[in-house]
């Protein structure tokens, strides 16, 4: 069993930053590949970004690219979401989820092995 526990979530007005930090604890951090998601109020969970179980490769939505980075410590257990310029529209709950395989992408949601149980972020204009 891999427990995922996200913290970093706040009020933060348009234009400043966050940082969102997810633990893992239970299996063998660097057997998982780990991802942000958001869910919006009304509106379908999606993907935000994404890192390999190497750390070597990352993947990011077209909406968050060039403001957010994800990187994760190995030494720490722990992968952390940067971000930065953030917009009204980047209000969401933010959660962490960990997989066997690599996420890429939205379509990844429907097979995640495990979830956080999430952080809000609120940008105010």
């Amino acid at each position: 069993q891999v427990q995922l526990v996200e913290s970093g979530g706040g009020l933060v007005q348009a234009g400043g930053s966050l940082r969102l930090s997810c633990a893992v604890s239970g299996r063998t951090f660097s057997t998982y590949a780990m991802a942000w998601f958001r869910q919006a109020p009304g509106k379908e969970r999606e993907f935000v970004a994404a890192i390999t179980r190497s750390g070597s490769t990352t993947y990011y939505a077209d909406s968050v690219k060039g403001r957010f980075t994800i990187s994760r410590d190995t030494a720490k257990n722990t992968v952390y979401l940067q971000m930065t310029s953030l917009k009204p529209e980047d209000t969401a709950v933010y959660y962490c989820a960990a997989d066997l395989n690599t996420i890429r992408g939205s379509s990844a949601i429907s097979r995640i092995d495990y979830w956080g149980q999430g952080t809000q972020v609120t940008v105010s204009s």
